[in-house]
């Protein structure tokens, strides 16, 4: 089939939402690789590997599941891709549940092939249980990935565009399971495959958790219980969402241990600074060309880069403990946390996918995680003012909200962490900062009626210098 495919690939590639590449020309799609997974009367189950090339800048790799049908049945008529020169039809697996139940038995049973690896987590000699009669469905919610759900037992996450390396999703949550981390869904099985010539992370299955709650829908249900009561304070209403913030601190702060001790930390000192703030720099210069409403705020987001940089310890508290890097989540907000009966899980560390993998495998400060949730208890408290006429009441108690959970969230960390990200406030400002411009380029790009939550927050930002 391999030589077969092109044909019938790059138009589909280009309309799914997982596709990276977006507004980027298009030079053409060569498929690398074509396994035959499974191969039944009725179907066949490829793994395909497709270079993708630009008309500038790097190719990029993407992993297809293909089902492959004499007659594609009426059920998975919406998942088509094209025909094949033998009249076959060629459709997105990932629709087939059928086809997916088999990628969960192979999973199960470690059963492997030439260029395809499929494995269990083993605590000691023994392999992970994994229950292999479920119906499989896809879950629609997917953006960067996709994931299919096994009964509500499983889901399994297949990484769409892949490059060489272990993903720090299975590399993170591997070496939290055997740490014995209570607030992370254990790797109980995963796919392997080969990506110019080196091995890769294909797919990853872990506990699905059918009555969790998301961080992001618990935080928003707060601030509209809070707005719709607007004679009264945050820690007034019933929906107070602080204690689960304070609560969420705590588990965030012993991830960050128990990525410490699972995977080691490294001093971080004058040099690592340098080339962190550097990195910021770059990053604010290219966001004002992008959006020139950046560019009032620049300077003084460039002189909080520069206090983080020069007087780092100038600014900490006797007490903090030296600064150091290990590996972090990395693209840490309400929507990768989970609430679940025994507390929060964190979910999602695959870091943020739009960087190189490369560079989501460098030790950072887990500062950067402190960070990026306080960002995002800026946008649980802001984001429905966007589309609202101006509303001084609203406002005042969006700040409120943030601001309280904020403080509720890095007390339960320095509960657990013993020394407080707040005393380490010019680092802290500075990856908020940086995090805030990441925001606006995304918002300017996406959302312009959001545009004006982190462009405010910037400005509030940068006061406290």
């Amino acid at each position: 089939m391999r030589d077969d495919l092109p044909a019938v690939l790059p138009q589909w590639l280009i309309k799914q939402r997982w596709f990276a590449g977006k507004g980027r020309p298009l030079a053409g799609a060569a498929v690398e690789s074509d396994l035959l997974v499974e191969d039944w009367d009725a179907a066949r189950l490829h793994s395909v590997l497709v270079r993708v090339d630009y008309a500038t800048g790097p190719s990029e790799h993407y992993q297809l599941l293909l089902g492959v049908r004499r007659e594609l049945i009426p059920r998975l008529g919406y998942a088509g891709i094209g025909q094949l020169p033998s009249g076959e039809t060629v459709y997105d697996a990932v629709h087939d549940p059928d086809l997916m139940g088999a990628v969960l038995r192979r999973i199960a049973e470690q059963r492997s092939l030439p260029g395809l690896t499929f494995s269990q987590l083993s605590v000691g000699d023994v392999p992970s249980s994994i229950q292999v009669d479920l119906p499989a469905r896809l879950n629609t919610a997917e953006q960067s990935n996709t994931s299919v759900i096994y009964g509500d037992t499983y889901i399994l996450k297949l990484f769409r565009r892949v490059a060489p390396g272990i993903n720090p999703d299975l590399e993170i949550t591997r070496a939290l399971a055997l740490a014995g981390s209570e607030h992370v869904a254990p790797p109980l099985g995963w796919i392997e495959g080969e990506v110019e010539g080196a091995s890769a992370t294909l797919g990853l299955l872990q506990p699905f958790f059918i009555s969790a709650t998301e961080g992001w829908a618990l935080a928003t249900t707060s601030v509209r219980d809070l707005y719709a009561e607007g004679d009264l304070h945050a820690g007034e209403v019933g929906g107070d969402f602080a204690p689960e913030s304070e609560r969420l601190g705590v588990a965030t702060a012993q991830v960050h241990a128990d990525l410490a001790r699972a995977l080691g930390v490294a001093p971080a000192g004058a040099d690592y600074l340098r080339r962190l703030t550097a990195a910021m720099t770059a990053r604010l210069r290219a966001a004002v060309e992008a959006v020139p409403a950046l560019a009032p705020h620049a300077r003084q987001v460039q002189m909080a880069f520069e206090a983080a940089r020069d007087l780092p310890e100038a600014h900490a508290q006797p007490t903090t403990p030296p600064l150091t890097v290990q590996r972090i989540h990395g693209d840490f907000h309400l929507g990768q946390v989970l609430r679940v009966d025994s507390g929060w899980i964190l979910l999602d560390f695959e870091g943020e996918p739009v960087k190189p993998l490369s560079e989501r495998q460098q030790p950072d400060s887990p500062l950067r995680d402190v960070a990026g949730m306080l960002r995002s208890f800026d946008y649980a408290a802001r984001f429905l003012l966007a589309d609202r006429a101006r509303n001084a009441t609203l406002e005042f108690r969006a700040t409120e909200w943030a601001q309280r959970n904020r403080d509720a969230f890095c007390d339960g960390y320095a509960q657990s962490a013993g020394s407080d990200p707040r005393d380490r406030a010019p680092l802290l400002r500075a990856y908020e900062l940086d995090k805030a411009v990441y925001e606006v380029v995304y918002e300017a790009r996406h959302r312009p009626a959001w545009l004006a939550i982190p462009l405010n927050s910037i400005e509030r930002l940068v006061k406290q210098l």
